[in-house]
């Protein structure tokens, strides 16, 4: 059982940045640089692998294997989702400097969803023994239609949310700088700010049906699954910002994602017959994420 004060330097860890980062850094609105992306994604990676090592010191090398596999684990399955942020503020016509903003209220949302589906997740895990298999054959049936239908259409027009939305409340043409709400003609509106931060939320919604059941495959340990998937979301403005240029180029990414989810889902499939080490299974899903980037760099023709 975890002890109550690394849970408690784990939070404390995870405020204080954010008090850094929406207090100090992203006081004021401004569109981050290649550089300063750069650095707080090392600054986020090397959080997460100082938090491995104080895990290995204290608990065990398995525990901090298990952690590393979630976190790795994690980051991959994140990627996909940057390239709906990309389709969302294109189609809100949100530039650099308002997307900070949104990206990190959206983190700050994520942070609470995540925690609450977790805690369910590994609650159902520890009642009954069917969801362990029923969680692999999720991510089997995931993985093998990503791999057979290609490239999925985001059409932020479309959606149900945003639908919901205009009914509830009017959504402004135009941005009123930061401002996620603003008055017009005496009447409350919503700012496209404040309509592409409801649809990030929505998509992280979507993405942790497959995320969660993913990393609880890994491990049904609340505090492992929900440190490294923190860690994970944390760093995913900073990796936004860092390959939104070039996010079209990983034209592979996909088959890589779709792979590491058909491979965990089969690993829990197997699991009554065949157990695979937790190094092994590190070692496979960094080695397809990595071969899958791999190929799309060698090959960088863009995605359609």
């Amino acid at each position: 059982m975890t002890q109550p004060w690394l849970w408690f330097a784990f939070v404390t860890a995870i405020a204080v940045m954010l008090v850094i980062d929406l207090g100090l850094v992203n006081r004021r609105a401004h569109a981050p640089s290649i550089r300063e992306s750069a650095i707080w994604s090392a600054i986020w990676i090397g959080l997460a692998l100082a938090f491995a090592g104080m895990i290995w010191n204290l608990q065990g090398s398995e525990r901090a294997m298990l952690f590393l596999t979630g976190y790795v684990l994690e980051k991959s399955l994140s990627i996909d989702n940057l390239f709906v942020f990309l389709v969302l503020f294109r189609f809100f016509n949100i530039g650099p400097q308002h997307q900070t903003r949104v990206l990190h209220w959206g983190i700050i949302g994520a942070i609470a969803m995540r925690f609450m589906f977790i805690w369910a997740g590994v609650a159902l895990i520890h009642r009954w023994t069917f969801i362990l298999p029923l969680f692999g054959l999720i991510l089997l049936v995931t993985g093998a239609k990503m791999i057979f239908s290609g490239a999925e259409e985001h059409a932020p027009q479309k959606s149900a949310v945003l639908n919901l939305l205009h009914r509830l409340l009017p959504v402004a043409e135009s941005l009123h700088g930061q401002s996620f709400f603003t008055r017009i003609g005496g009447r409350l509106h919503a700012t496209p700010l404040f309509a592409a931060l409801v649809l990030v939320e929505a998509s992280d919604l979507i993405f942790a049906a497959d995320s969660i059941p993913a990393a609880l495959a890994v491990t049904p340990d609340l505090f492992l699954v929900y440190t490294s998937n923190i860690f994970a979301v944390m760093g995913l403005r900073a990796l936004y910002f860092l390959l939104e240029s070039s996010l079209q180029e990983f034209r592979h990414l996909r088959v890589g994602i779709s792979f590491v989810l058909v491979f965990i889902g089969g690993k829990l499939l197997a699991h009554p017959w065949f157990v695979i080490p937790t190094g092994w299974s590190l070692a496979i899903v960094g080695g397809a994420i990595a071969l899958s980037i791999g190929a799309s760099l060698y090959d960088p023709k863009s995605a359609n």
